[in-house]
């Protein structure tokens, strides 16, 4: 994660989940994360197609020069970047992972600016993840932010973490049981698998990627 931002809601989220795959909407303090509060917001899982926005920081709703509550996350995208954050956001609401994604927004003068989205996946009124924490933080500040409204956003890359376990087909010949990985300086948190999609060789089943072709091409990174 490049951002301060997200990577301060990320801790919050996995310190508060503790051994469950996921928090209650309710453990949630805004003022435990009163520094990020404003870049944060609160989806609510409707069906595939709908995530409703429940809450937006003033950050975030300023990039757009508009209030974003009750309106749908997916009409922020087009075409088949909507296509591709959907299945995203399908893997944090129906398997549990947190996704991090590198956008790259654009105005109707076509002034652009990168920015780092996070989403957590949070249980609401049942067993089931129907509700995402995300945050949007833009990597710079550049002078005409908050003042020209952000029109069209792509994805310039994102990827998919299991906090826990990585799902079987993102894991490595050498993640199985007694099978020795050569020693080497740990990229990441022993607890947090990351998967990148799409993967080259990669091939869609529901809304993961299944990679063929062996060890060196399917290995999380």
């Amino acid at each position: 994660m490049k951002h301060a931002t997200s990577r301060e809601l990320y801790e919050y989220w996995n310190r508060v989940r503790g051994s469950d795959r996921a928090p209650r909407r309710g453990t949630i303090e805004p003022s435990d994360i009163r520094r990020v509060l404003a870049d944060t917001f609160i989806l609510e899982v409707a069906d595939r197609e709908n995530y409703v926005v429940r809450l937006a920081g003033t950050r975030v709703c300023s990039l757009y020069c508009r209030e974003l509550k009750g309106t749908n996350f997916f009409d922020l995208w087009q075409d088949e970047d909507r296509s591709a954050i959907q299945t995203l956001a399908a893997a944090v609401s129906e398997d549990g992972a947190a996704a991090v994604v590198t956008v790259e927004a654009r105005t109707v003068r076509n002034q652009s600016v990168a920015a780092e989205l996070l989403l957590l996946p949070l249980l609401h009124g049942g067993p089931t993840f129907d509700r995402i924490l995300g945050s949007l933080a833009t990597l710079e500040k550049p002078y005409w932010l908050g003042n020209e409204p952000i029109e069209r956003q792509t994805i310039a890359s994102l990827r998919l973490i299991w906090p826990d376990s990585a799902p079987k087909f993102g894991r490595r010949r050498t993640d199985n049981p007694g099978v020795r990985e050569p020693a080497a300086q740990p990229l990441r948190p022993p607890t947090a698998s990351i998967v990148s999609l799409p993967l080259p060789n990669s091939r869609r089943r529901g809304h993961l990627f299944v990679v063929d072709g062996g060890k060196d091409q399917g290995g999380s990174r």
